[in-house]
């Protein structure tokens, strides 16, 4: 994959959690990802803390299959974009080896700002160039 053909991934994959049309949003994620594709999160570090409390040592969140990858975006876009407040973007360039991706995001306020969360996205691509694995993890 060439870097141009990085750039698009990342830019596509960035552009379904901004898409205010769920018809297209769901267009999007059947794009991207495999049919059985697995959306894990590495839950943020105050959902950690809370699920550490119960006793729980590990929180981790996971969305697989085009239905439910397509409610883990459409439920981003409607807490973060939706309201006005948020859109998020790729940071810098991302880098590959073999079939895994790596990529930096942020998510900023739309009308200009420091970042207000950023987070390492690793993709692992299918033989077809979707996405078969995406691991999240919310850095800050």
């Amino acid at each position: 994959m060439a870097d141009n053909d990085l750039k698009t991934l990342t830019d596509r994959y960035v552009t379904v959690w901004n898409e205010p049309d769920p018809e297209r949003r769901r267009t999007a994620v059947r794009e991207l990802w495999s049919s059985g594709a697995t959306h894990v999160l590495n839950a943020p570090q105050e959902m950690r803390a809370a699920a550490a409390a119960l006793g729980f040592d590990r929180l981790v969140l996971d969305a697989t299959g085009h239905d439910a990858l397509e409610v883990r975006v459409a439920r981003a876009y409607q807490e973060f974009v939706a309201p006005g407040t948020f859109v998020f973007r790729a940071v810098g360039d991302a880098d590959r080896i073999r079939d895994v991706v790596k990529f930096r995001w942020q998510m900023v306020p739309r009308d200009g700002g420091e970042p207000v969360a950023t987070g390492l996205e690793v993709l692992l691509l299918a033989p077809d160039g979707r996405i078969s694995h995406d691991y999240q993890f919310i850095e800050g």
